[in-house]
This record gives C-alpha cells, sequence and structure tokens, in this order.
C-alpha cells in the first residue's frame, strides 16, 4: 500500500507507474483522490458538529446557572438534533474510510528507477549468465522420463488422488527432496544468518490481504471457505505476517528468517511439454527467505539476498542465468524483482526457480510493521524483501537433467551427497 498523503501529492506518478506496470485501471488514481476528498469533507463537517455540540453544552450550564430555564431547554431539544446528525457524520466518515482504503488496496507499488520498462517476459533484461551447460555424448531426457525410469515421481497415482499437479514423490525422489530441503535450510541459516522458523500452511484473509495477495492474486489461491482460510501460495506469506502490528526496536534491524513450507497454487496452465512433469505443479516444496530491513538498506539487502538464492544454484553446480524484471513482468506489489533461470538440458530452456524482491514499505504499510529509529519516538514503516532459495520442482528437473548418465543413473553434485547419504541415484 502507498501513503495516502504521497498519492495525494503525486498523482501523475501513480498513473505513470500503473501504466509501466501494464495496468488499465488508471482511474482508480481519481476515484481514490474524489473518496480522499469525500472522506475530509465528512471528517470536517463531523468535526464542526462535534464543535457545535460542545459549545451549546456549555451554553445550557451557563444558562441554568442564571436561571433562564427556558432558553436551556430549547439547547437541550439542539443537542439532540446535533448528536443524530453526529451519529450521521460518523457513519458516513467511516463509510467514505472504507472507500478510500479499498481503492488504496488497488494501486500498485511504484516501480524502482533501475527497473527496465517493457511489457512482457521478452522485455526481461538478462543482467549474468553463470556456468557451463553440459555437453553431452549422448541424447539428454527430459525429467519426467528420467523419473520415470528411476521410479522417483508418480504423477498418474497422484492425479488419481487429487488431481494433476500434485504429484507422489516415492522413494529416491521423496528422499532427494528430503535432502534438497535440508541442504537449502543449512545454506540460508548457517551460511546466510536467517533463523529457521516453520510456518502455518494456511493463512486467515488479513495475511493476505498484508502481503499483497488480496486483493490481486485471489484466482491463485485455494481457499476453505468454511473457516475462512487460504492455503499458502508462498511461505512469504505467514512469514512476513509474523511481525505484523508490531513496532520493532531500531537495533533489532535486519531481521532474518529462512522457512521450508508445500506451496498451493491454482496456476491455470496451458497442455504441452512446457508444463508438463515438474514444470508447473499446483502444490510444491519451496525455501523462502524475509528480510525486514531499514529502508535505507533495502536495496542493498536486495543485492546479497539474491546473492543467498544464487548460492545455492552454485553449490549445486546447475547453469543459470539472472534477469532483471521489466515493469510489465514485475507484479502488482514489488519495487524491483530479480528472478533466477537455471537450464534444462533435456528440455533445452530456461526454467524459473527463483524470484527476489524489495517491496519498500508496500506490504509493511499494509501490515502495519514499523520501527523507531534510534534516538527518536516517531515510528517509520520497514522495507520488506524475500526471495526464492530455492523452489524444488525446477530445481529437481534441472539437477535430474544436468546430471543424468549415459547408464541411466543419476550422478549426485558432491554437496548434495552428504543429505542424500550417496553419490548416486539408481
Amino acid at each position: 500500500m502507498l501513503d495516502l498523503q504521497w498519492v495525494r501529492e503525486h498523482p501523475d506518478q501513480v498513473r505513470n507507474a500503473m501504466a509501466r506496470k501494464g495496468l488499465e485501471n488508471t482511474d482508480v488514481v481519481d476515484r481514490l483522490l474524489e473518496a480522499d476528498r469525500t472522506r475530509r469533507a465528512e471528517l470536517s463537517e463531523l468535526q464542526e458538529a462535534q464543535a457545535r455540540s460542545n459549545d451549546v453544552s456549555r451554553e445550557i450550564g451557563e444558562l441554568m446557572k442564571s436561571g433562564r430555564k427556558e432558553e436551556a431547554n430549547d439547547r437541550i431539544a439542539e443537542t439532540s438534533l446535533l448528536k443524530k446528525e453526529i451519529r450521521e457524520r460518523e457513519e458516513a466518515a467511516r463509510a467514505a474510510e472504507a472507500t478510500v482504503n479499498a481503492l488504496l488496496l488497488e494501486v500498485p507499488n511504484i516501480p524502482h528507477e533501475t527497473v527496465p520498462d517493457g511489457s512482457g517476459a521478452k522485455d526481461n533484461e538478462v543482467v549474468g549468465e553463470f556456468g557451463e551447460r553440459r555437453k553431452f555424448d549422448f541424447e539428454p531426457l527430459p525429467h519426467w522420463e528420467i523419473s520415470e525410469n528411476l521410479g522417483l515421481i508418480d504423477f498418474d497415482r497422484g492425479s488419481k488422488v487429487t488431481g494433476a499437479g500434485f504429484p507422489f514423490f516415492v522413494g529416491p525422489g521423496a528422499k532427494l527432496e528430503r535432502a534438497l530441503i535440508a541442504m537449502f535450510l543449512d545454506l540460508a541459516s548457517d551460511e546466510g544468518g536467517y533463523t529457521e522458523i516453520q510456518p502455518p500452511l494456511l493463512v486467515n484473509e488479513d495475511s493476505a490481504r498484508g502481503t499483497g495477495q488480496l486483493p490481486d492474486k485471489e484466482d491463485l489461491m485455494y481457499e476453505v471457505p468454511r473457516d475462512e482460510l487460504y492455503l499458502v501460495p508462498t511461505a512469504e506469506v505467514p512469514v512476513t505476517n509474523l511481525l505484523r502490528d508490531e513496532i520493532l526496536e531500531s537495533e533489532t534491524l535486519p531481521i532474518k528468517y529462512c522457512a521450508y513450507s508445500a506451496c498451493f497454487r491454482r496456476e491455470a496452465g496451458s497442455y504441452g511439454k512446457h508444463v508438463r512433469g515438474l514444470n508447473r505443479l499446483h502444490q510444491f516444496d519451496k525455501v523462502e527467505l524475509v528480510q525486514f530491513v531499514k529502508p535505507e538498506d533495502s536495496y542493498e539487502t536486495l543485492e546479497t539476498m539474491r546473492d543467498d538464492a544464487e548460492r545455492v544454484l552454485q553449490r549445486l553446480g546447475l547453469p543459470y542465468r539472472r534477469l532483471l524484471m521489466c515493469t510489465g513482468d514485475m507484479g502488482f506489489s514489488q519495487a524491483k524483482k530479480y528472478d533466477l533461470e537455471v537450464w534444462s538440458a533435456g528440455q533445452e530452456r530456461w526454467l524459473e526457480v527463483s524470484s527476489i524482491s524489495n517491496f519498500e514499505a508496500f506490504q509493511s504499510r499494509r501490515m502495519r510493521i514499523r520501527y523507531r529509529p534510534q534516538g527518536q519516538q516517531k515510528t517509520e514503516f520497514v522495507h520488506t524483501l524475500n526471495g526464492s532459495a530455492l523452489a524444488l520442482p525446477r530445481t529437481v528437473a534441472a539437477l535430474l537433467e544436468h546430471y543424468q548418465q549415459a547408464n541411466g543413473t543419476v550422478l549426485l553434485p558432491e554437496p548434495l551427497r552428504p543429505y542424500y547419504g550417496a553419490d548416486t541415484i539408481g
């Protein structure tokens, strides 16, 4: 959520930001400003009615003291009318306030000045490519064939039990998932300095609204209507809301959390190889990084958090590239965002495995997460950031494809072997 005063003073900048993000409902700015004018007018009239009521109450006391009872009765009758007017004004002010708050939720974050303009994925900037794509002396298989040959993942039975996009990881496949999660968490906590937490997998509406899933991404979340809860689309939602409505002391910042969770997304997918196998799932595992920092530190933190995510790919020895996302492919809530894509040798294409984003104060203003700068009484909103380190499905896909051997086995990268307990799968 943006600061209302800032929107009031920079409406053209907000409209331009919405246009840069490819959003067409720029009229929301005009509706917001009009609602804000109505709210302020209602508050002004309410204050005038309250002031008049106070004046009349004082007059009643003075008239009664001076024995002017008839005039005092007239004033008493006037107070009844004023009380009714005040109740009506209060209701109107509350309604106007609710309208303003609802419209503020429809206004996206402002892209940082370093974010390139663009309408979609084709306009994202490749700002680095790392590692070497493996050259094979045999025809590499896609991961779904490797997993079938080695009995790692059962897509058909997952579809039977739940539906498409909910696979079973079986035997060595389940062991590989567990090994990767443990490795990712250890890298984050032992080397990155993050505090590991295990979050709930269901969140309430306030939590989903706080991180920006509502009202922007409600169609992507699985809902439990009976209990008014949502399954988490990412651990970002519960972990960032951990500090909702809190005031932090300056010396506690930065606060760094890492968390593993299953993630649930109602992503609509097309048919074909680009969504086959592990390329797009409705339930998947992910290790998430979240930080709460002082505003002046957030863009330096974005780069170090990106390094934290890239460290995982480097340890796995997987070739990857770094993308700076353009305005049209960045999302509603982000001010700046990087994506990391790993090379899929069996499919010969790039697969996204991580997004690292700076939200500035957009989320913290929604969640009222503030801190008190040292030596000051006035609080400020913290900046929030998050990143995947990493999402497992496409990481597993790339790992199986990159390390497959001619004899059908998969040779694991050395840093992963202690977690898995063997050098190879198969």
